[in-house]
């Protein structure tokens, strides 16, 4: 037996491996990891050797980017056995698979395919110093054709800097999504241009896959029929849009994104780059972005979630990394919120995009810009054009390409990606205090404008309170019972809560409402919420109702959120209104009827009594 390195694995490889192993004749693949960034796409293609006996996985990291958090949690996710990176250099290996040019790549055995770990390659990188070192930190002489440190850095992933060692190219297959990326190649390294494969885009095609299922995606996040969904991306780097180094806009932008767009006709959420989530640590993003989320903002998971929210936007805020690009390759309306970095490349498709996509001025009335954006939107040509030259053909051209590198005959059955999961039901929490703006239009006919106020000071409507003022108009606050700030729960008219009707730590609703009423003795209306379209509701005049959304108006979906039924209904109450006085629809049917309109969307809500004894 031969020495073992403290660390190293010995099954299924290792120096007495064929001692342990009970498959010990396969072909073995090393994915090659970078940081989570990179696994993300290996991810992708892991499944084209599916049910493949011949073939045994393996895994491991470079350890040459500084973004190395998350990426043994991710590893260990896989169950694929994971060697160090020293082991992995010195282990006999049919294919290597990788979607960077971090490490010693050269020296794996081998074949070597790398992937792009974005749409393309776009950005401007020099390796880390003068000498060029390789992001490890092992130097690499110079090469034939390539540049001098002085000189404008080299595209990441077509430079030679990138692409060869000691004259010769890294990679045994270059894995492309379209051609304008072959020219590019030519141009950059004409040495590499050889090793080039035209093989589509498997992040891309999975997404394409999965647009039947759009509004699958918008109910897992809380979208309402008639809602918007408005995702703010944003890429890693200081000039990205959640970064600091030039005018630092986004504490602006997060505060008045949930305070000017109406929380009933826009649903907002944001997907940060892992470099960035994991880069300064999930636990200090939320703690950043923690007065955003009470207001209604959800972070969606940067690995698992993202390519969903981005098929369910309505409209895009980002800035010039790949989540923008797909998300106007997908024909959504994209506002580019950031400039564009001297870092991209100027010839690249990323680059032409953020040139011709329009532009958000963070310092003007936000909702104007939304709104004329989804209603002027013409798609851009070059995104959906240059994304992939093989739209849904990626699973074949790859596993056709992997296993062409192995000399090994591809397995039978079609080659397929795995795909998007429906994601979680995240509907939004809010718990920052609400400014209500209600309008009685009309028999049982309300409006309702519900915004975050982060000021945690009371509503404003020009001076009208409880009673309506010119045409109806009402306002009044409404306060999530487990808001940051219990003071605010003193001022609030409205007080809610979301739970099932069966929490034995809260009691039944009727007697949580009671016991809401009894300890804030300003609120005039309890709501708990015990579903999507449904609430029970306990006024100060000792009525307990229950609201129900008439399903029939909404395609039997869920419609708004109930507690804005309730405000409706308080607006009734306030505007001195009976619930006797509600119009119902008959005889047949006692219960009163509300229609609350949320911007141009109207919902018919049933609202029955039920006994008010506890």
């Amino acid at each position: 037996m031969g020495r073992v390195e403290p660390g190293w694995i010995r099954v299924p490889v290792g120096a007495d491996a064929a001692r342990w192993t009970t498959r010990g004749h396969c072909r073995k693949v090393l994915l090659v990891v970078h940081n989570v960034t990179s696994a993300t796409r290996l991810l992708d293609v892991l499944p084209l050797f599916r049910d493949d006996l011949r073939v045994q996985l393996l895994a491991t990291c470079t350890g040459s980017s500084p973004f190395q958090a998350g990426v043994p949690e991710l590893l260990a996710e896989t169950g694929v056995p994971v060697l160090p990176w020293e082991q992995a250099l010195q282990t006999p290996v049919d294919l290597a698979v990788t979607a960077s040019f971090g490490g010693q790549l050269a020296e794996l055995s081998g074949k070597l395919a790398v992937l792009s770990h974005g749409a393309g390659y776009n950005k401007r990188l020099e390796t880390p110093n003068a000498k060029r070192q390789t992001p490890d930190g092992g130097e690499r002489g110079d090469v034939p054709g390539q540049r001098s440190s002085a000189s404008e850095p080299p595209v990441f992933g077509f430079g030679p800097e990138w692409t060869l060692a000691d004259g010769a190219p890294i990679a045994d297959a270059m894995v492309l999504s379209h051609p304008e990326q072959l020219r590019r190649l030519r141009a950059a390294c004409p040495q590499a241009a050889d090793t080039a494969v035209l093989a589509g885009d498997p992040c891309f095609d999975r997404m394409l896959a999965a647009r039947p299922y759009r509004d699958r995606f918008r109910r897992a996040l809380g979208v309402a029929p008639g809602q918007r969904l408005v995702l703010l991306n944003s890429t890693w780097n200081p000039e990205a849009l959640f970064g600091d180094g030039g005018d630092d806009v986004l504490p602006a932008l997060l505060a008045r994104l949930t305070a000017e767009l109406p929380a009933d006709e826009y649903r907002t959420a944001a997907v940060l780059h892992p470099n960035i989530w994991h880069g300064h640590g999930p636990g200090q993003i939320r703690a950043w972005l923690d007065r955003a989320r009470r207001a209604g903002l959800t972070l969606v998971d940067p690995l698992t979630g993202w390519q969903q929210a981005l098929l369910a936007a309505d409209l895009v805020i980002g800035d010039y990394g790949s989540v923008s690009y797909y998300a106007a390759a997908h024909g959504t309306p994209v506002l580019v919120g950031a400039d564009s970095p001297a870092g991209l490349a100027a010839d690249s498709p990323v680059a032409d995009f953020v040139r011709r996509a329009p532009r958000l001025d963070p310092y003007a009335p936000l909702r104007p810009q939304l709104d004329a954006a989804l209603a002027g939107h013409r798609p851009l040509p070059g995104p959906a054009a240059l994304t992939t030259s093989a739209p849904g053909a990626s699973a074949r051209l790859l596993r056709r390409a992997f296993y062409g590198l192995m000399g090994l005959p591809e397995p039978p059955e079609p080659a397929l990606l795995d795909p998007l999961p429906l994601p979680p039901y995240e509907p939004p929490l809010r718990t920052a205090p609400l400014r209500v703006l209600t309008r009685l239009l009309g028999p049982g006919e309300v409006t309702v404008d519900r915004r975050a106020d982060l000021r945690g000071g009371t509503a404003d409507a020009g001076g009208e309170g409880p009673g309506g003022g010119p045409d109806g108009l009402q306002a009044h606050v409404a306060v999530h019972e487990d808001t940051l700030d219990p003071g605010s729960l003193s001022l609030a008219d409205v007080i809610f809560r979301y739970g099932a009707a069966d929490d034995p730590r809260l009691g039944p609703p009727a007697s949580w409402a009671a016991e809401v009423l009894e300890r804030h003795p300003y609120c005039r209306l309890a709501t708990y919420v015990t579903g999507p379209g449904s609430c029970t509701v306990r006024t100060r005049d000792g009525d307990l109702l229950r609201l129900t959304a008439d399903r029939s108006t909404t395609g039997g979906l869920p419609g708004a959120d109930p507690a804005a039924y309730a405000s409706a209904l308080y607006a009734w109450l306030a505007g001195g209104k009976g619930v006797d006085g509600l119009p119902d629809d008959g005889p047949s049917e006692p219960a009163g009827r509300l229609t609350v309109w949320a911007g141009r969307t109207a919902y018919r809500v049933r609202v029955s009594r039920e006994d008010p004894a506890p």
